[in-house]
């Protein structure tokens, strides 16, 4: 058994559940298995996005022990769209 964490954080809410999975267990598994897909019915599983500590990762990646599963959300904004519009402003 490997001991890892699945954490999803909205702006208002940040989430963070703890599970013991099976050896060999994949990322998207492990999330499946946090039941935040549930909670969140935002999360569009056909769309997910992951990583591991803020390194993006692919949901079929085997998790280890002490790994933390992030759930990312969908950019409302281009960082660098977002940078152009001040630059024009100022």
């Amino acid at each position: 058994m490997v001991n890892v964490e699945v954490a999803y954080a909205k702006p208002e809410e940040q989430v963070i559940v703890t599970l013991a999975m099976p050896e060999g267990v994949t990322v998207e598994a492990a999330i499946k298995a946090s039941g935040l897909l549930e909670l969140f019915p935002e999360i569009i599983s056909s769309e997910l996005k992951a990583g591991i500590f803020g390194e993006g990762c692919k949901l079929d990646q085997l998790v280890k022990e002490g790994d933390r599963i992030e759930i990312y959300r969908p950019l409302i904004h281009d960082p660098k769209d977002a940078r152009r519009q001040r630059a024009i402003k100022s």
